[in-house]
């Protein structure tokens, strides 16, 4: 049995990594906030997705004096998903109610001394990545093969969401271009007919003007 268990975890482990290669993973970005102005990342994700980030600051000139910033995480409607002031360090979490482009921006604070260099970690996690799947072996007392497949379960079902997304998202895009063909269309039409009213009334004209001087 057990080297029957082992090939089993080893297929697991395989698969699991397959599709893990399939999915974003937590990304961890760096950025550099300027002395005065805002600096923002975005993000375009679909509905019903936990989102899970960390943010620390870093004084690469004065390590020991960390300045303060603020922060705003926005959704692709403007609404205030996060909103915090004056902090060294913080965190934010949320599930999307719609799909679009949330964006995330810091900010100094202004009533603090002057920083050259100020750089900000943002450590951004969604859907699987942000789940906590220590607490799901403890909660469902699995280890091992079974919390390898329950993974590899997560991850397939969330490449299914993915994909449903992108189709819906062709679908709508699809929709735009041939309502956008159809205006074009209507309007060269439009156009065609106005040039050859033009053109016509021009040789209407021409004729009466022609034949009052008696030139044809």
């Amino acid at each position: 049995m057990a080297p029957r268990l082992n090939s089993r975890a080893a297929v697991a482990v395989l698969l699991l990594a397959m599709v893990a290669s399939l999915l974003p993973a937590a990304r961890g970005i760096w950025l550099s906030i300027p002395s005065s102005g805002t600096k923002c990342v975005s993000e375009e994700i679909h509905s019903n997705v936990v989102v899970l980030a960390d943010y620390y600051v870093i004084n690469e000139e004065k390590p020991e004096h960390v300045p303060k910033v603020s922060s705003r995480v926005t959704s692709p409607y403007g609404t205030d998903l996060h909103h915090q002031e004056n902090a060294t360090h913080g965190q934010f979490a949320f599930t999307t109610s719609e799909a679009g482009n949330y964006m995330a921006c810091f900010w100094l604070d202004e009533h603090q001394e002057h920083v050259a260099n100020v750089s900000l970690g943002l450590e951004w996690k969604t859907g699987i990545a942000a789940k906590d799947w220590d607490s799901v072996a403890k909660k469902e007392k699995i280890e091992g093969v079974e919390l390898d497949l329950k993974r590899l379960e997560a991850s397939v079902e969330s490449i299914h969401q993915n994909l449903i997304y992108l189709k819906e998202r062709e679908a709508e895009m699809r929709e735009v271009s041939e309502q956008t063909n159809g205006r074009v269309a209507w309007y060269s039409i439009m156009a065609l007919s106005v040039c050859i009213a033009v053109a016509t009334f021009q040789v209407w004209y021409l004729t009466r003007y022609f034949q009052k001087k008696k030139l044809i």
